[in-house]
This record gives C-alpha cells, structure tokens and sequence, in this order.
C-alpha cells in the first residue's frame, strides 16, 4: 500500500519514535523499515503499555524528537477496533503524533461509509488518517487524509511518491463513483451495519461466542487451531457456497489459525444463519 510506505518512509525522521501495535498490517512495519526512525511495538490494543511507552519516550527530554503513534480502526485479521477516543487523549497528553488505518473501516462505519473516526468524530484529532479504496470501496488506489502542510511536505518530499505513476484516470474516475455511490446508498450502509448486529447475536444462538474474536466490524474471526483442520473446514463450507477463507500460521500466530468470515450488505439472515450453522456442526 504506496501511501503507507510514502508515509512512514519520509516522515519519521532519524532520532524520531514510531510506536506501532504488534498486529499491525505488514505493509506499515515495512513502510517503518524504509525510514530512519526507531521504533517500538506496544501490545495490542493495550493503552496501559503504550502509555508506559509514551513515558519512557518522553522522560529521555529530547525536545527534538517527535513520536508517532500508529494503530488501525479496524485489524484486518481479527475485525476488533481499538478505543480510538482513549487513543486520542495519549496522544494529545504526550504530544504525540496519531496516525490511523482506515483500511477496513471505509465503507463501514460512519453515516455515509467515511469510517470509524468519523463516526467518532475523532477525525480531526489525528495527524494522518490513510485511506485505502481496494476494500470496501472495490476499487484501486489509497490516500493519506492530512493537514494541508503534511500534504506540501509528502508532495515535495516523499521519493516513493516523486517517482511513481500516478493513479490513472479511470482509477480516479472509479474512487469518485464509489464515494458518490456512498453518499447516495446510505441504506447499504445501515444494512451492513444491521447484518453485523445480527451475526453478533446469532453466534450467542448458536454457542459461538467463545469461538469468535469479539467484532463490530464487518471481520469476524473464528479461531480453530491447526493449519490442516481450519484447511479441511473451510473447504466443507466453500463446498456449501461461502467464500469464507482459512487464514493460516505463518500469517496468524500458530494455534490462532482462523476462519476469517467478511460481511456485506446484500448478505441475508438466512445465509447468516445457514453459515453460523454449518460452521457449528463442524466444530
């Protein structure tokens, strides 16, 4: 994903701190790799350890350092959301740099799609929010929604941005046409948001909870440890008619393989519940 490795590439500086969930997508921790900061994980979604971080960062007195936080508003292996508001305050108490993810939240959360933050109204908290266009929108392409300064800097000094091909205009055409497709579709939105409710409670009809990663986001995972088992299951239900895919160690940590289980908008109550069913009767 170009504007994440545009990002962490060029604007973390040498001497700077990035801090970065352990979960977070392999595109940023490549993106941080490219750059000269340093940087350190936190646990996930823990803001006891990302706070103690912030501490140890700020008690070293280097005026000059700048650290940025990232997470994402929604992890795309386990469909679980930090809480951003919490987040945002760290930040503001530590004076950190808050950058966030919007990766699977575009198209989901918000009146018209726009995503958690601004569902939140946390948009105007962070320093760089990114946004990709190859999820929930289906098209090509991502963007970095940011102040007009940040976009100066990234337009004059970010290279992987100078020397590249820029998005061609069907690419442009197409993104525009999805964001209006939003804004005038907002029922599809209120639909999915009705179907990730009730998937929700249908786990607990069906005696699931334990088994899923708790999500309100369109991603719902069902751990089922061992590569060769979550393998065979996910065939049986494919066979059924869902495309619901086995997410395997190295990708997940070994004995967290997962079903990973994506919600849309034209999904019934019906399909919901011959899934959930069918993957009970496996289990």
């Amino acid at each position: 994903m170009m504007p994440i490795l545009v990002f962490f590439s060029s604007v973390p500086q040498r001497g700077d701190v990035v801090l970065y969930d352990e979960y977070i997508h392999a595109s940023i921790r490549d993106g941080i790799q490219m750059g000269n900061s340093k940087s350190y994980k936190y646990k996930h979604n823990n803001l006891k350890d990302l706070v103690h971080k912030c501490q140890v960062e700020r008690n070293k007195d280097l005026a000059d350092v700048e650290i940025y936080v990232v997470t994402e508003s929604v992890f795309s292996m386990d469909g679980d959301v930090p809480d951003l508001s919490a987040f945002a305050k760290i930040c503001k108490d530590y004076n950190c740099r808050f950058i966030v993810d919007e990766a699977h939240a575009l198209g989901v959360f918000g009146k018209q799609g726009e995503g958690l933050l601004q569902e939140l109204n946390l948009h105007e908290e962070v320093f760089a929010r990114i946004v990709t266009f190859g999820k929930g929108m289906g098209c090509h392409g991502a963007a970095i929604l940011s102040s007009t300064s940040l976009k100066s800097y990234l337009v004059n000094f970010a290279r992987s941005f100078i020397y590249t091909t820029g998005l061609s205009p069907h690419a442009v055409a197409s993104v525009l046409s999805a964001y209006d497709h939003l804004q005038n579709r907002v029922d599809e939105v209120v639909a999915l948001k009705h179907n990730i409710t009730y998937f929700n409670q249908k786990l607990e009809s069906f005696n699931l909870n334990s088994k899923f990663i708790p999500s309100n986001s369109a991603i719902h995972c069902c751990i089922i440890s061992g590569n060769d088992k979550i393998r065979d299951i996910a065939k049986v239900i494919q066979e059924k008619g869902y495309d619901v895919r086995p997410i395997q160690s190295p990708t997940v940590p070994e004995g967290r393989e997962r079903l990973r289980v994506c919600l849309h908008s034209f999904n019934t109550e019906k399909e919901i519940d011959t899934l959930l069913k069918a993957i009970a009767d496996l289990m």
